[in-house]
């Protein structure tokens, strides 16, 4: 009896599109003896489309790590690629007009302007951006995060989960590559802050947004497909969990 041949092993997945690519960052705040360094030798390579949770005590460089990241910040040593270019070697204009065009923040502190309607608000960034119908699109994005009734109201007039839908809005109105939320729940009560949690992953997903979350809160970075915590400036784990196995 002759045998079947045995079966060629699966081909292994090729690797998803980085959208994020940084080897050896190191970030130095500070000079001569008072230096501090901040970041120290950070590798990391992010996928298109991931959710990814930043935890680490205070002082861990969580909060420096997105500002490199994201632009916010340049790094002291390393290289650093970001939606396919070379943020390491931008000046200060350009990193600023590649933040805007790729990139949404959203913070534990709303930032939005007082004296601008919720409309206004999230119309900025476009408008900054030259697009004609900037009004339009920002009143369609209010009502994608349930501010439809709520387009002319200011900052003053809304609760604390409304301005972060509004915060929300204004990040993700560009249709960034890259969406980055800093303890975007830590100014609201619990309730509130699942509400906008779910809002989050559900933008960043319908518009296929890579998210990456700082967080102290472990629950909230079990919803992501990868956690990494910093410790002293260093990535000291880098997990994937039960959301990327599913």
């Amino acid at each position: 009896m002759t045998s079947s041949p045995a079966a060629s092993p699966a081909p292994r997945p090729l690797p998803a599109t980085p959208v994020i690519e940084a080897s050896g960052l190191v970030l130095r705040l500070g000079s001569g003896g008072s230096a501090v360094e901040v970041l120290r030798g950070i590798d990391l390579r992010v996928a298109a489309g991931e959710t990814l949770a930043l935890l680490g005590p205070s002082g861990s460089g969580k909060s420096s790590l997105m500002a490199v990241l994201s632009g916010l910040e340049r790094a002291t040593a390393g290289a650093l690629k970001v939606a396919g270019q070379d943020f390491s070697a931008m000046d200060e204009d350009a990193l600023a007009l590649a933040r805007r065009a790729r990139i949404g923040i959203v913070l534990q502190a709303f930032h939005l302007l007082p004296t601008m309607t919720a409309r206004e608000n999230v119309a900025t960034p476009l408008e900054l951006a030259g697009v004609a119908d900037a009004e339009a699109r920002s009143a369609s994005e209010l009502e994608a995060v349930g501010l439809g009734h709520r387009l002319d109201h200011y900052p003053a007039q809304l609760s604390g989960g409304e301005q972060q839908r509004v915060a929300i809005a204004r990040a993700t109105v560009t249709q960034p590559a890259i969406l980055f939320a800093d303890e975007p729940t830590g100014n609201l009560d619990t309730a509130t802050g699942h509400a906008i949690m779910d809002l989050l992953f559900d933008r960043a997903a319908r518009t296929g947004a890579t998210l990456i979350v700082i967080t102290h809160d472990p629950a909230l970075a079990a919803r992501c497909e990868r956690t990494i915590t910093l410790a002293d400036g260093q990535i000291v784990s880098d997990t994937r969990g039960a959301v990327a196995a599913r």
